[in-house]
């Protein structure tokens, strides 16, 4: 692929001065490179995971073990991407000891390594990468904005054919989006 400064920039998408490790959540879109179906299918409305899919539902859910301030809340792992709530906390209730959170990014980096060195190992072709470069975040500050990401993630199967992330899927979406 040929060097294209429209496509190959690097601005960061992230909020400027935000510290991304302080107590709050945190709804987050990681897509595959080149948005390649690598987890499996959507049938009658609903997820069909491969083996790669599997592979990274378990590795996601195993974030919850590697960070003990972090909670994992709703998520579901698509056919090119994952969408997911992160909830950052601590857990100086049940030690007492204030621990320092990871970043959200650091977070996201090494689920991303783990997740490519099972999938290359077992069920992705070894030199084909696996994410894209980034993520999408966005930093959920309202009660009724959580629900509402929570209730889309859940139904994120069902509406695959209006799924900015569905390469079959354009021209097809509603205009809907999750307020703030």
């Amino acid at each position: 692929m040929t060097y294209d400064p429209e496509r190959h920039h690097r601005r960061s998408v992230r909020l400027r001065g935000y510290d991304y490790a302080r107590n709050g959540a945190y709804f987050v879109t990681i897509c595959t490179h080149e948005r390649q179906g690598l987890f499996g299918e959507i049938s009658d409305g609903e997820m069909r995971l491969n083996d790669a899919g599997r592979l990274v539902q378990e590795l996601w859910e195993k974030q919850a073990e590697e960070y003990p301030e972090v909670v994992i809340d709703a998520f579901v792992v698509m056919p090119n991407h994952l969408h997911a709530i992160v909830v950052f906390g601590s857990d100086e209730k049940k030690t007492g000891v204030m621990n320092h959170a990871p970043t959200l990014g650091k977070m996201i980096r090494a689920f991303k390594a783990r997740a490519t060195a099972a999938l290359h190992r077992g069920c992705v072709d070894s030199v084909q990468p696996v994410w894209q470069r980034n993520y999408y975040e966005h930093i959920i500050r309202k009660e009724d904005s959580f629900y509402a990401i929570r209730q889309y993630i859940a139904d994120n199967p069902m509406r695959w054919m209006y799924d900015k992330e569905n390469p079959e899927g354009e021209g097809m979406r509603p205009k809907q989006e999750v307020e703030e």
